[in-house]
């Protein structure tokens, strides 16, 4: 479920995988509150539609972000890992979590989050670290 780029440029190929209104934030509930299946995923507060959520899993999957494997106790359903390339996403959330706390409060109830005006290079450390012992402890 690859799709066609707009151009070479960096950016504008990173926005044609993650750019949209869902991808970042399935990465986000799956790096930060360790959300492995779909439905876990769907739950979250944005509410994003089944059909929106399996595409953009298929779409990150296609990018090598995520992985998606059965659970070893229940064969019949599926869950979803970020691969190092998606872990390696952490800066990216953490400063669109820094920008929208610092820039949005004017506009919208943000919700506060402990910690996340710490060091930056600790907090993307802190992060990292977690979701790799969640994926220990699969």
């Amino acid at each position: 479920m690859k799709k066609e780029f707009r151009s070479g440029c960096p950016i504008s190929s990173a926005l044609d995988v993650v750019g949209d209104k869902w991808s970042l934030l399935i990465i986000r509930d799956m790096l930060i509150k360790h959300k492995k299946t779909f439905k876990e995923i769907s739950d979250s507060d944005e509410r994003i539609a089944p059909s929106i959520l399996s595409a953009r899993l298929k779409l990150l999957e296609s990018y090598n972000l995520i992985s998606k494997t059965k659970i070893p106790e229940n064969k019949k359903e599926n869950i979803y890992l970020l691969t190092e390339k998606g872990i390696r996403l952490t800066p990216i959330i953490i400063e669109f979590s820094l920008w929208g706390d610092a820039n949005m409060r004017e506009f919208n109830k943000i919700n506060d989050i402990e910690g996340l005006n710490s060091d930056k290079s600790y907090v993307i450390q802190t992060v990292q670290e977690s979701y790799n012992c969640m994926l220990l402890n699969l």
